[in-house]
């Protein structure tokens, strides 16, 4: 990918792989839910580790009940193992066999513009609009994904400056930011 070394988890290793392989970067974002943001994408790397590949193929094929187990060892890749478990085999399944094992292909395939790499992520599993937006504004900002009109497919996140999403952060500084941004919105959308 573009070379740009994320800083998502406070862990190199697993920075480190999020920078390094599209898919671990997809899966963070799939984890990214009623968990800590460093959490989630940390998972990738604890998967990795814990079966020695993040290969969509075998994950997409591995036994079902094993891969919870997965999921469940110390630490925890998520809250809750069974559903996020099952999510990820999901996406590894369409990414495996979509888009012939390679996530990156997802926004490179085609030399596809912003609203058509947004419909495709809105296509897997657990990618809803804002989660795709956000992967969006992800790939845009941090990743160097350059495809016509991406801000506009995956506003308000793709907004220069702003320290809304995952997107936004490059280092401790600017997820303090992003954690505020989202603390302030959460209790704005609590106010009757």
């Amino acid at each position: 990918m573009g070379g740009m070394t994320l800083h998502l988890t406070g862990d190199t290793a697993a920075d480190t792989l999020l920078s390094e392989d599209p898919f671990a970067l997809l899966l963070g974002m799939l984890l990214d839910q009623q968990i800590a943001m460093e959490t989630a994408f940390a998972g990738p790397a604890k998967i990795r580790d814990r079966i020695g590949t993040l290969d969509p193929g075998v994950i997409a094929g591995f036994e079902a009940d094993a891969f919870v187990g997965v999921f469940r060892s110390t630490p925890a890749v998520h809250r809750y193992p069974g559903s996020m478990a099952a999510r990820t085999q999901a996406v590894a399944a369409v990414v495996a066999r979509e888009w012939h094992g390679d996530a990156a292909s997802i926004w490179t395939t085609g030399d596809p513009d912003g609203a058509e790499i947004l419909r495709r992520l809105k296509g897997l599993p657990g990618f809803g609009e804002q989660k795709a937006k956000i992967f969006l504004a992800l790939l845009g900002k941090r990743l160097g994904v350059e495809a016509p009109g991406w801000r506009d497919a995956c506003a308000p996140y793709g907004e220069e400056g702003s320290h809304r999403s995952v997107a936004d952060i490059v280092d401790p500084a600017s997820l303090a930011r992003v954690r505020e941004t989202k603390r302030a919105a959460k209790a704005a959308a609590k106010k009757p």
